[in-house]
């Protein structure tokens, strides 16, 4: 999401559009695709937490999460049409941007390789970070000998993040490289991730004392006492994921927390764990990035450029997603039940309503 994120809000800013609207669109976009990828972390621990298979879990998220797109998408479309920023337009500026790409590196049809090697590892199903690791080394060996980095430059950028310095072309000065480049370029390594990691560390300091003291189980347990039908179970949930999300912005507390809680209340009243998965991360994984002290807030705020509140209401999927799950919960659409509550094997006595 980073680089291609950044890269949108370059050209927005260019084009004058509205950068609260491009930002949402792109924290949107990007939870779509975390959402349905068998490489994503969070779409691995759903299951895990609810007890439900990853790509049956990934098969049912599309009941909630296609309609939340294609409201977005609509939305989107309308606003485009009709809603103009106040910044001033400058093709000038994207024409140099797009001038000073091609003098920075050597675009060739091998660099997809590392992006389909991802793809062809969630299609084929294979193990998440061998494929990860054997992508960052294919785009090693591409940025050695198609861009003509140096090692040194290489396993640095990896540290520290890539910097405009490091391009050596014939002809290419650093020191004349525009702004909007080098915001758009001069970033990445995994000290740009400390921050970040230190606000989860934090999270989940926080999140261990009050599960210790017991806060979180007088919550869930009042909400559990007004269930009734299967939708005030999809209700219940989402209200205790959207509550750890808020309490201790983690999306893996908000995952792994309710998960625990209410995979055997699922299965005793003949609901499949996979109901429970896809709620799991309808509420919790894509609404973190809605709150200012989470982690995912603060990342996408400091590498959007735009604050979390600004960008929040645009972020439409975040929201949307967990309002189509209470629906389908309360209609009975898409929900799967067990036959038989007490059969181990769901998958040989299961029906969709």
């Amino acid at each position: 999401m980073t680089i291609w994120g950044i890269f949108q809000l370059t050209i927005t800013t260019g084009l004058g559009a509205n950068l609260p609207a491009t930002a949402g669109a792109i924290v949107a976009g990007a939870y779509f695709g975390d959402k349905l990828s068998p490489l994503s972390d969070t779409t691995n621990l759903a299951p895990v937490a609810a007890g439900s298979e990853l790509y049956e879990h990934i098969r049912h998220m599309l009941w909630t999460t296609v309609p939340a797109a294609i409201v977005s998408v609509l939305v989107y479309l309308f606003v485009g049409f009709n809603l103009s920023g106040d910044n001033v337009s400058t093709p000038e500026t994207m024409n140099g941007m797009l001038q000073t790409l091609a003098e920075m590196f050597n675009w060739n049809f091998l660099l997809l390789l590392p992006p389909a090697i991802i793809l062809y590892g969630s299609i084929r199903k294979k193990p998440t970070l061998p494929t990860i690791i054997l992508s960052s080394i294919v785009a090693a060996v591409l940025a050695k000998f198609i861009q003509g980095f140096k090692p040194v430059d290489i396993f640095a950028s990896t540290v520290s993040g890539f910097d405009v310095s490091m391009v050596n072309r014939a002809g290419f000065n650093p020191d004349n490289v525009i702004w909007e480049v080098t915001r758009l370029v001069n970033q990445g390594g995994m000290q740009s991730m400390t921050g970040v990691v230190l606000i989860a560390f934090s999270a989940f300091i926080f999140a261990g004392i009050i599960t210790k003291s017991g806060s979180l189980e007088i919550i869930i347990q009042t909400l559990m006492n007004v269930v009734k039908r299967t939708g005030d179970f999809i209700l219940t949930t989402v209200l205790s994921c959207i509550t750890m999300a808020l309490v201790t912005g983690n999306s893996y507390l908000s995952i792994i927390v309710p998960g625990e809680i209410y995979k055997d209340s699922y299965r005793k009243n003949k609901l499949h764990a996979k109901n429970l998965s896809r709620t799991l991360e309808d509420s919790g994984t894509v609404v973190v990035p809605l709150i200012p002290w989470s982690s995912a807030g603060v990342f996408m705020a400091g590498t959007l450029g735009v604050p979390t509140l600004s960008y929040a209401p645009w972020a439409i999927l975040c929201y949307v997603g967990f309002i189509f799950a209470i629906i389908l919960g309360y209609t009975g659409l898409g929900i799967t039940k067990i036959a038989d509550a007490d059969n181990t094997d769901d998958s040989e006595d299961e029906t969709v309503v």
